[in-house]
């Protein structure tokens, strides 16, 4: 089956004001999409939807035939870093690693371990948790994101507070995600991180503009086709009524 999402007309407003607006979009799997816009342009809280951690005022969201809030109540299948990671303070990162497998089951340590070398962590470190960096927590954050290989990635500033080696080894996991099929949604408010994060053979389409983001725009990332990529373009500047403009893809 076809790993899809389909937002439909969705709105969400909180206390009054209006955080979501008309949005429509069809992500697919062996994709990764990017979104770029100013602190509360609506990023974070359009992960969060996808995540079913918030309800929508009006619209839905379907995952793979299934509405969330109806027939699920969050995707079977996600692994997501919204905001700040958090984890067990006194655990160290395997064992806090551990403690999140144990609740599905699907992974064991070797697989753990090989995710925690991917983004750089040791999983024989005897340290716990609140000793470690901020650079190091965003990756623990990332590890658990992904080491169950979900159908849907969702990171949200993936390479925030990690240094260069640490962004390459981000970028070269959303590769590995979008290779086998993943849904991947990653945020930046940066324009400069988005193109960090976009590796050759990709669609780059309205170079021109690309040179001359304000901090209004919207930045969609897609690997799919010119034709796909025009269209999602539509919808984006349609529906969040800002510029829109694509990047190279993953």
């Amino acid at each position: 089956m076809e790993n899809i999402i389909e937002i439909k007309d969705y709105c969400k407003k909180i206390k009054g004001s209006e955080v979501l607006k008309d949005i429509n979009l069809t992500l697919r799997g062996g994709n990764v999409y990017g979104l770029k816009g100013k602190n509360g342009s609506g990023k974070t809280m359009l992960m969060r939807a996808v995540c079913g951690l918030i309800s929508p005022t009006s619209g839905s969201i379907v995952i793979n035939g299934e509405t969330l809030g109806k027939q699920i109540s969050f995707p079977r299948s996600v692994g997501a870093l919204i905001e700040n990671p958090a984890f067990i303070p006194g655990y160290t990162g395997l064992k806090n690693l551990e403690v999140l497998a144990d609740i599905q089951k699907k992974i064991d340590r070797s697989k753990i371990c090989e995710t925690l070398c991917k983004v750089g962590l040791d999983c024989n470190d005897k340290r716990t948790y609140r000793k470690y960096s901020l650079g190091t927590k965003q990756r623990l954050g990332i590890a658990a994101a992904v080491m169950e290989d979900p159908d849907i990635v969702i990171l949200d500033e993936p390479i925030n507070a990690l240094d260069e080696s640490g962004a390459m080894q981000v970028r070269e996991i959303l590769k590995e995600q979008k290779e086998r099929g993943a849904i991947c949604i990653i945020a930046c408010h940066d324009a400069e991180e988005l193109e960090y994060l976009s590796i050759p053979g990709g669609t780059l389409i309205d170079t021109e503009e690309m040179k001359n983001y304000t901090p209004d725009q919207i930045v969609l990332i897609t690997t799919g086709s010119q034709g796909e990529s025009m269209a999602a373009l539509s919808r984006m500047a349609a529906n969040l009524h800002r510029k829109v403009s694509i990047m190279p893809g993953i």
